[in-house]
């Protein structure tokens, strides 16, 4: 695993849902219109979570 070190304001942790083709991560909406960074911190495919 990687490490990132990221300034910001603040930190949501979400899991990720299918949608079509691709997959979200709902953020709350006042955030609309801010720029944001996702880092994905688990492989999919773990059974631990």
């Amino acid at each position: 695993m990687d490490r990132y070190e990221v300034e910001g304001h603040e930190v949501l942790e979400a899991e990720v849902k299918p949608t079509g083709n691709g997959a979200h991560i709902y953020v709350p909406k006042v955030w609309t219109g801010a720029t944001v960074k996702v880092v994905r911190v688990t492989d999919p495919n773990d059974e631990d979570e």
